[in-house]
């Protein structure tokens, strides 16, 4: 008889080993080259830095990374997206920043029941009615921090405000969402090329418009030199200036320097958040690369913790594609944001901050959390998802 148990004790253990993966292999496909590359590149920082202080295993396991660089292209992340999926075999898929890139890489990525997890882009589309088991927007989803600004502007009474995004997805949803929030007048709405750097006209029109205040959505360098222009017409002089976090992230205030000291924004984390995990990520962050991380790093590091900790839950078994599903979407896995779970569409119920940049008693220029906007937002397309 007892032959016989540890007869089954083995067959089990061999089982159990058999479903086991030998390692994890993630796709990160990101903005890695051109002018609004910024955000990949920390995204990646951010990305590494996890995987390092991890020891290069996700869940016990040993990781292997293959990069591909989109170049904010659809049709570029697409064919990288079909090459990571049919000949890496990777296991998981990350780092897309924009949502037309990711728009390309969804379809060929869901198609082979591989789970995408977003560090960035956060579509309408894949939010509402095309919702997906296979894609968990970890970072936010689109409207969000302009929803954020949308109601912090009303609850400030600006009558009339002056709005502008880049004409891609990410912008419009962007406007979408203030406009969601904000009670007032849009005397003006303009969308720009995606990657534009000179906004002379743009101020012009603003100037002809008159209005109380401008909100306006420019990842990267847009956002850099469109704040540079506006300070240097002397606009900020005449007209204030609001912007979801992404315009005024640690990058962007390094690169313009006093000029934008005093900008609120509205983000859903940010550098100064009192837990513990992000003190720590934050504190790693500075000692790697020399800088305070932005919310682009912070969220490329999420990536690799929500990873490790589904990967551990089900045990190394990758191939048990329901199993890895409950895990991703329940798995305390330690945001770096503090409080965490995902609604039923599989985005985040996120708490958002106003935030104001400062100078501090060091002379540092950076951003400081001020107060909280909205607790356990939902966004405006979860109704739609039929995911349970």
């Amino acid at each position: 008889m007892k032959t016989k148990f540890a007869a089954l004790i083995l067959l089990a253990s061999v089982a159990s080993a058999a479903v086991a993966a030998d390692n994890v292999k993630i796709g990160f496909i990101s903005t890695l080259s051109g002018p609004i590359a910024s955000l990949g590149l920390e995204i990646r920082d951010g990305f590494n830095l996890a995987l390092k202080n991890s020891g290069n295993k996700v869940g016990g396991l040993p990781v292997e990374v293959v990069f591909g660089d989109d170049q904010a292209s659809p049709d570029v992340g697409k064919q990288l997206a079909d090459k990571m999926i049919k000949r890496d075999k990777v296991d998981f898929m990350t780092g897309v920043v924009y949502s037309n890139v990711m728009l390309a890489v969804g379809p060929p990525t869901f198609a082979a029941q591989t789970f995408y997890i977003s560090s960035a882009a956060g579509p309408a589309a894949l939010a509402g009615e095309r919702c997906n088991k296979f894609f968990f927007g970890l970072s936010w989803q689109n409207d969000g921090q302009s929803e954020a600004v949308g109601e912090y502007m009303t609850t400030k009474n600006y009558k009339n405000v002056f709005i502008i995004a880049p004409n891609y997805t990410g912008g419009k949803e962007n406007l979408e969402g203030f406009k969601r929030f904000f009670k007032g007048k849009i005397s003006g709405e303009v969308y720009v090329k995606l990657g534009q750097l000179d906004f002379a006209s743009e101020l012009a029109q603003v100037r002809a418009a008159k209005p109380d205040a401008v909100f306006f959505f420019l990842p990267g360098g847009m956002g850099i030199n469109f704040i540079k222009q506006y300070v240097g017409a002397g606009l900020d002089k005449q007209i204030p200036y609001f912007v979801p976090g992404y315009s005024a992230d640690e990058d962007t205030i390094t690169a313009v320097g006093d000029p934008i000291v005093g900008l609120k924004n509205g983000s859903h984390w940010a550098w100064d958040l009192k837990n513990p995990q992000n003190e720590k990520f934050v504190a790693d962050f500075k000692k790697e690369y020399g800088r305070i991380p932005t919310m682009y790093a912070f969220q490329g590091y999420d990536v690799v913790r929500l990873l490790d900790s589904a990967v551990k839950d089900v045990k190394g078994n990758l191939s048990d594609k329901e199993a890895l599903h409950k895990a991703l979407k329940t798995t305390n896995f330690g945001s770096l944001r503090g409080s965490f779970k995902f609604n039923n569409n599989q985005f985040p119920m996120d708490t958002f901050y106003l935030r104001e940049v400062q100078k501090d008693s060091s002379g540092r220029i950076t951003n400081k959390t001020i107060g909280t906007i909205f607790s356990n937002h939902a966004d405006a397309y979860a109704g739609e998802c039929k995911l349970k």
